[in-house]
């Protein structure tokens, strides 16, 4: 019966979006609103409603990405891509790996407001391979934004005593220095709430400012981002009823960037930043003080720092008729901590190498073939190295006339480390137990694909298996009923996955479907369920509108539907629909100006993202903008 009521739902959000599609065909010519950041174009709901918009914010509905949140998106989420888990997908903004080397329940700790950045790029198999770094199933990779004069502020207040407030200004100076113009922007957000649930209030507060010297042929940013974030949520990590923990982080990110463009497609990009994160975590705030089962380490709260210097380089660089497409990455990492300290070693240096020559030729009816190979070398002072091979086929210009435009086929490999909290945890006790011997991550991945334009639609498909050898996951074992294991598992995944997209001055739709089927060893082990490995949606299909009704109204309403693999540790159906929904309004008498109403999970859901972890309920707030 609930499958039956998820599949209803869907549908009918469907025939919703569908007739309304209909209806704005006869209507006026739209109001042209302000568009000061896109955060990305295949998601109908830019901004979040419990909280200030975060560059995760916009990754919650997005087709190639699955977000599973605790609490909300922006208070924890693990992010995954193509069946991967929270550890196996990395971020990246310029030419810069952005990354936590505690646990990768932080990487998405990114203090940056989004209208600084560009939409973000999914890059996934060769791509991935040699742009990403310590991420073997995928990569969320932004560019900063150029400065413009301009401005725009927004207040909501909402269910459950909501209340967020956000700031953004950017000026763009006279002042040139060799023919670079000086710009400069910053900005200002902070929320707060009681919370759907007992215990699950939060309180969130982000200071940004960058200075900018941009032109035509290329781009400096200096950065510096401070985001304080305290919030709460029953069984946060731990799978007990009634833990009610809280988290305490503090980031700080100091990023300089430079771009040049060469022409015709060449560029270089170098930077390095400065990345420091602390964590104060609390197993259960009734009584803070008392024994912390966590790590099976000191009594009371657990407290962890850590530390990244990194410096990095991307490139694309033409001679004659090869283009060199090149790679170095430099990342220093330390740890300190007052839990985490059974494992060998809690410092260490990264570095990463890749170069990908890459040639072109023309073809009988204007076809084009393009042809990359190459390889990655990634090491560190207490790994061992691995080399990587990297190869991709791509013929341009298919059969243009039936809207192919391309197929593609490749193999990438690559590989990463684990992080702190799996190697330094105790492993003979405590609720989180790690493995110090744990080892180099290594993926193998084979794809075929293509893409195409149809009747006004564009649409991307591909068909992939990856292979990750020795994967750290995190699992639980009837054996040991109080403690999630850290655990190297060997596991296949295959899956097809598929984007389309339609764009009119009416409406945008935007469907996604991911299908996974997955094959796992963990050896010897006993495994009853995991955490994350294992949790992922065989079927997931994901329905994005935004139609414009005219005289300054609009709808936006994102949806997924999936059918999720089999947990003994989720508490809720596996099966699920989960949609959010806004209706927004700008009076042409008042130009910039913007009124909202929005409501997150529509339908009340009760699906746990997590197991074990208790879904958010659903929420209205109600907001208002002004962008000049």
């Amino acid at each position: 019966m609930p499958a039956i009521m998820n599949v209803s739902a869907f549908v009918t959000a469907s025939l919703m979006l569908g007739a309304a599609t209909t209806v704005v065909v006869a209507q006026s010519t739209p109001v042209e609103l302000p568009q000061l950041s896109v955060y990305s174009p295949r998601v109908a709901l830019q901004e979040p409603l419990g909280t200030f918009a975060m560059p995760v914010s916009a990754l919650r509905f997005e087709p190639l990405v699955d977000v599973q949140s605790r609490n909300m998106a922006e208070g924890q989420a693990d992010i995954a891509i193509r069946g991967g888990i929270f550890e196996n997908t990395g971020f990246k903004v310029g030419a810069l790996s952005l990354y936590d080397p505690q646990t990768g329940h932080y990487f998405a700790e990114i203090p940056v407001a989004p209208a600084m950045l560009t939409a973000p790029e999914i890059l996934v198999g060769a791509e991935n391979a040699v742009r990403g770094w310590n991420a073997n199933a995928g990569t969320v990779a932004y560019q900063w934004k150029p400065v413009r004069t301009g401005g725009q502020v927004t207040a909501a207040v909402g269910e459950f005593a909501t209340r967020r407030g956000e700031l953004y200004q950017g000026w763009k100076s006279g002042v040139t220095f060799a023919g670079r113009t000086l710009a400069v922007d910053g900005a200002f957000a902070h929320s707060r709430s009681d919370g759907a649930l007992r215990f699950s209030e939060h309180e969130f507060t982000r200071y940004n400012a960058r200075v900018q010297l941009a032109g035509e042929q290329g781009q400096t940013d200096l950065f510096y981002g401070y985001q304080s974030k305290f919030f709460g949520w029953p069984n946060l990590y731990t799978p007990f009823a009634n833990v009610f923990e809280t988290e305490n982080l503090q980031t700080n990110l100091v990023v300089l960037n430079h771009r040049e463009e060469l022409g015709d497609g060449d560029f270089v990009a170098v930077g390095g930043y400065y990345r420091r994160n602390k964590d104060h975590y609390v197993f259960n705030r009734g009584d803070a003080g008392a024994f912390n089962p966590a790590f099976g380490a000191a009594p009371g709260p657990s407290y962890h720092t850590t530390w990244v210097y990194s410096a990095g380089a991307e490139a694309r660089i033409t001679t004659g008729e090869v283009h060199w497409n090149s790679v170095v990455t430099f990342v220093d990492d330390e740890l300190k901590s007052s839990s985490l300290t059974f494992g060998n070693y809690r410092w260490r240096e990264h570095v990463k190498l890749a170069v990908v020559p890459e040639r072109s030729w023309a073809m009988a009816e204007g076809r084009v073939l393009n042809v990359k190979a190459g390889a990655a070398y990634d090491d560190t002072d207490r790994n061992g190295a691995e080399v990587s091979p990297v190869a991709q086929i791509t013929l341009d210009r298919v059969a243009p006339g039936v809207g192919i435009e391309a197929v593609y086929v490749s193999f990438a490999k690559s590989s990463q480390t684990p992080t702190y909290t799996a190697l330094n945890s105790r492993a003979s006790a405590g609720l989180f137990r790690g493995n110090p011997n744990l080892g180099r991550e290594t993926a193998k991945n084979f794809e075929v694909g293509a893409r195409g334009a149809f009747g006004g639609w564009s649409v991307t498909t591909a068909v992939f298996h990856r292979s990750d050898d020795q994967l750290v996951d995190w699992i639980y074992s009837t054996s040991l009923p109080n403690a999630r294991t850290a655990s190297a598992v060997d596991i296949a995944t295959t899956g097809f996955e598929a984007v389309a997209r339609y764009a009119s001055k009416r409406a945008d739709l935007v469907f996604g479907y991911t299908g996974l089927t997955k094959d796992a060893d963990y050896g010897s082990m006993a495994v009853n369920a995991s955490f994350y490995a294992l949790n992922f949606p065989k079927h997931r299909l994901t329905a994005a509108a935004v139609v414009r009704l005219g005289a300054g109204w609009e709808v936006r309403m994102d949806n997924e539907a999936r059918i999720q693999e089999e947990n003994a540790l989720r508490k809720s159906d596996d099966e699920a629909v989960i949609s959010s929904a806004g209706v927004y309004f700008s009076p042409a008498f008042v130009k910039g100006l913007r009124l909202s109403v929005e409501v997150e999970n529509l339908w009340d859901s009760e699906f746990q993202e997590v197991p074990a972890v208790p879904a958010s309920p659903r929420q209205v707030s109600a907001g208002v903008s002004y962008a000049w």
